[in-house]
């Protein structure tokens, strides 16, 4: 039974701004551009309080963009906060919208912040019998804490809701009373809102004052008792400490009315919010939102023949229609209707297909080559070979989703799909891809229409059944109508395939690349188990006593695996930080960035990151690989990701090949795990050398870089040479060393800070670093800027391919995102441009090998190096084979070299 009087009220710009940065790895965006993820982050927050709280009343209280009374006082309030985030300003409208839908208040008052309004309802409601729950993870909430107001800190993937009342604070904060927050906040001062507190004073030390003295007053009336530094901070600081507890309370008795009335909570308006949703493309939002009552838009069918009737898919009828039982998906298992079927599909010379697949195995397929019907070939008694004909006929184009999974499946059946072919997830990813690339999401996209799921197609409630397990007759719908949407779907993608000028890219490198990845799947690698195993044993002991030695500098025992015991440790116990960073969780960040600014701090940082990295390489790499090796072929398989990267490159997973780490020497030797098949053969690397920075050379036509690769001088060297001004013999390692982090270091659009960071010197000395490169190789400022300013009129930039990339925020007012844009729009082509070239290289050593008949297989792909399988009898073969196709893969303004090296395990041939 709802509690009649459970007030909520929601700290909105907290929890927007929660729900925009959870999305900032992976964005939200929809087909028309709009970035949704602070509006759907935000609806889930809506969703979970209301289902799990079930309160009686509701509201989402606003800052408004004016001064506060805390901002004349201090000038300096909150004065170094970056402006709002483009992606959350756009999104407020929509979020207006939304709690108008939800019929929830949304309240603000000019001059006062969203904490006093909150604080004053709060207050107000608690003397008119109400339990108030003040929803956000702001500490400074803690100071209303009382019997009838609690503090609700929404949970997130690392933890769960936290609901603090007066035990919590007390426990949380280390206090005797609630009062004495605002002298613990007021003390210990805030950095996000520019709140200096008192200097010297930190979590302990504010701790201990409360305790001995009670309050802020209290420490600053006996400060006599204090000596040294302590006493001169506390003693110098009464004035801008009492302004500092000023700032830190919360007003609660801004002028404004607890209308009970309006914030009772009411039933959503589902019109205004499918009008909504609908705009922003929320499809699964809106139902898990409003249940079966919004309107469907289903692919509509009706018991009619294919022949007889004739409907537009995207007719309103159709959008709006339920869906009925139809011959329109037809279900077929006679081998006579499955011939006629392919003798049909053969005059229109195209057709989608959606294979029906338990792990490997293949159990029918769905087929359409009309617009408006699709036929579901169950293969439960009935051979593969049936469809055999119709895949390898060259002259019948063939459309699916994700081909290189379909090739690896059918070719494990005897089974080639031949002739041209369209991948609509390889289409979709070139021309979106930063958009998430589901066939559930691109046919919601583009075509409107939700798709079946497979809990959906069985009477049996189990989301692990398998297709074999379910009626054919049942499976029929679900798999028709992902045939029908990719028929559909390739219409409308081939031609902005055109429109946008990227039929080459897709065509000619996309598509054939997709064929050879999946040999190279089929192909797999051998592993050296036992290596691995030993291996496991040997850094198992050397973490042991790693451990001691954590354990011996903190002089405590403690779990090195918790960031949470971590930061107790480092940051409590030890002190190595006054002011460590806090992540939005309430928990010290102890992430290896925040670990490696303190590695001069103490021994134990050092410790801890070994610690790490090796913890990391044994559950990651040595004890997990032997794991993945399959039972049939005694090799491991890895699966590239074609369609992933939003730069064009490749990745992979089981195993992540990509971030074998090989910085350190245990990383290392990882990679000599990975062997040749038998005696006969061994592994052969062929690895581009400094391909992004022979890019940058041909983009921005430097003179000083195109010479130096031209005249082969190592890269360097010439640099430091130029930016030392010192000739090429003077140049020590520690100058290259330097400029090889200016090299690579400019790719990325690096900073005076990140290259100070990275080579050990002052800000203002990476500063002149970086302003006398740029003296010395102007051009290729010119281009960085140049690119920046594609990147601004255009909003996107392209490799040398034709590959687009979008840069968004390039015109964001915040000057941090703008910066990580700009980045972006320096590196996407240069990154982007090495792909492409790797890609093409890829394809014409395949088409070589095959043409030739070798023994010898391509393996793997990892950035810029190609791993193969060589037979020790065409040694000399392949390398020429290889060095050609790579080097000649696309003409620079300076020549590709290749790098070659052969081994019995990949460790030895690189």
């Amino acid at each position: 039974m709802i509690n009649e009087k459970k007030l909520f009220l929601l700290d909105g710009f907290a929890l927007i701004y929660r729900a925009y940065f959870a999305f900032a790895q992976n964005p939200r965006i929809n087909s028309k551009g709009i970035d949704t993820s602070a509006v759907f982050g935000f609806t889930n927050t809506l969703n979970e309080v209301i289902r799990k709280e079930k309160p009686s009343h509701i509201a989402v209280v606003f800052d408004r963009s004016g001064p506060t009374e805390r901002h004349i006082e201090y000038p300096e309030y909150k004065a170094q906060r970056d402006e709002m985030p483009d992606g959350i300003r756009d999104a407020l409208p929509y979020i207006d919208r939304l709690l108008l839908a939800f019929n929830i208040p949304k309240l603000y008052k000019d001059g006062f912040e969203a904490d006093d309004i909150i604080g004053t309802l709060a207050k107000k409601a608690e003397l008119k019998g109400y339990t108030t729950y003040m929803m956000t993870s702001d500490k400074d909430f803690a100071q209303l804490v009382s019997e009838n107001i609690f503090m609700y800190r929404p949970g997130n993937k690392w933890r769960s809701t936290d609901i603090w009342g007066v035990p919590e604070v007390l426990e949380k904060f280390n206090i005797d009373k609630v009062e004495q927050v605002i002298d613990f906040l007021g003390m210990m001062g805030d950095s996000a809102d520019n709140i200096p507190g008192i200097p010297g004073v930190g979590k302990k030390t504010a701790q201990k004052f409360l305790k001995q003295y009670g309050s802020m007053e209290g420490v600053f009336k006996n400060s006599h008792e204090l000596t040294g530094k302590m006493k001169e901070n506390i003693e110098s600081s009464k004035e801008i400490g009492l302004l500092c507890k000023k700032l830190v309370t919360i007003i609660t008795d801004v002028p404004i009315e607890f209308d009970e009335y309006s914030m009772k909570y009411e039933p959503i308006n589902n019109d205004k919010l499918t009008e909504l949703f609908e705009e922003l493309e929320f499809k699964t939002l809106l139902k898990r939102t409003i249940g079966g009552s919004s309107p469907k838009k289903t692919i509509s069918t009706a018991k009619n023949t294919p022949q007889s009737v004739q409907f537009n898919l995207f007719s309103q009828s159709a959008k709006k229609s339920e869906r009925q039982t139809t011959e329109y998906f037809k279900f077929l298992e006679n081998k006579g209707s499955i011939k006629d079927l392919a003798i049909e599909i053969k005059k229109h010379k195209k057709f989608a297909f959606h294979l029906i697949t338990d792990n490997e195995e293949l159990t029918g397929i769905a087929i359409s080559y009309l617009e408006n019907n699709s036929y579901y070939i169950s293969l439960k008694k009935l051979k593969v070979s049936i469809i055999q004909d119709l895949f390898e006929n060259e002259k019948v184009q063939k459309i699916g989703f994700n081909l290189k999974h379909a090739f690896k499946i059918l070719f494990n059946y005897g089974v080639l799909i031949k002739g041209n072919i369209f991948d609509i997830q390889i289409a979709h990813y070139l021309l979106h891809p930063e958009m998430r690339n589901t066939i559930d999401v691109i046919t919601e996209n583009y075509l409107k229409i939700s798709l079946k799921e497979k809990n959906s197609i069985s009477n049996i409630k189990n989301a692990n059944i398998l297709f074999s397990e379910i009626k054919p007759n049942l499976i029929t719908d679900y798999a028709c109508e992902k045939s029908l949407a990719i028929l559909n779907l390739y219409k409308v993608l081939k031609k902005e395939i055109t429109t946008n000028g990227i039929t080459e890219l897709f065509e000619k490198i996309e598509l054939p690349l997709s064929r050879v990845l999946a040999k190279m799947e089929i192909e797999g690698v051998a592993l050296d188990v036992k290596m691995l195993n030993n291996f496991s044993v040997t850094l198992t002991k050397k973490l042991d006593s790693i451990t001691s030695k954590i354990h011996d500098l903190a002089g405590v025992q403690f779990n090195i695996s918790s960031p949470k015991q971590m930061g107790e440790v480092l940051f409590e116990k030890m002190e190595l930080s006054k002011k460590p960073r806090k992540t939005k969780s309430g928990q010290y960040a102890t992430s290896e960035e925040e670990l490696l600014k303190l590695k001069t701090a103490h021994p134990i940082i050092k410790e801890i990151l070994t610690y790490r990295g090796i913890q990391k390489l044994l559950s990651t790499y040595i004890d997990a690989l032997p794991n993945l090796v399959n039972n049939k072929t005694n090799r491991i398989h890895t699966t590239f990701n074609q369609a992933v990267a939003s730069t064009g490159r490749l990745s992979s997973a089981k195993p992540n090949i990509q971030n074998i780490p090989i910085r350190t020497n245990e990383g290392m030797k990882v990679r000599k795990a990975f062997i040749a098949r038998n005696n006969n053969y061994c592994l052969m690397s062929a690895d581009y050398s400094q391909i992004e920075l022979r890019i940058m050379a041909s983009l921005s036509k430097d003179s000083h870089m195109l010479n130096a690769f031209k005249q082969n001088v190592d890269i360097h060297t010439a640099t430091a040479a130029k930016v030392y001004d010192v000739s090429l013999s003077e140049v020590d390692r520690n100058m290259r060393s330097n400029a090889k982090s200016v090299n690579f270091g400019i790719i990325y659009g690096i900073s005076a800070f990140g290259l100070s960071q990275n080579i050990g010197v002052n800000r203002k000395k990476a500063h002149e670093i970086i302003n006398n490169y740029f003296k010395q190789f102007p051009k290729v400022k010119e281009y960085m800027d140049w690119s920046i300013n594609q990147a601004r009129n255009n909003g996107y930039v392209e490799t040398i391919m034709g590959r687009k990339r979008p840069i968004k925020n390039i015109n964001a007012k915040n000057g941090v995102i703008r910066a990580m844009a700009e980045r972006n729009a320096i590196n996407a082509p240069i990154q982007g441009s090495a792909a492409d070239i790797i890609k093409i290289a890829m394809i014409n050593i395949d088409k070589e090998i095959e043409k030739r008949n070798l023994s010898s297989k391509m393996l793997l792909q990892v950035h810029d190096e190609l791993i193969f399988d060589m037979h020790k009898s065409e040694s000399s073969e392949l390398k020429l084979l290889v060095r050609t196709k790579m080097e000649e893969a696309v003409k620079l303004n300076v020549p590709l070299i290749v790098d070659i090296g052969e081994g019995s395990n990949w460790l030895e041939a690189h």
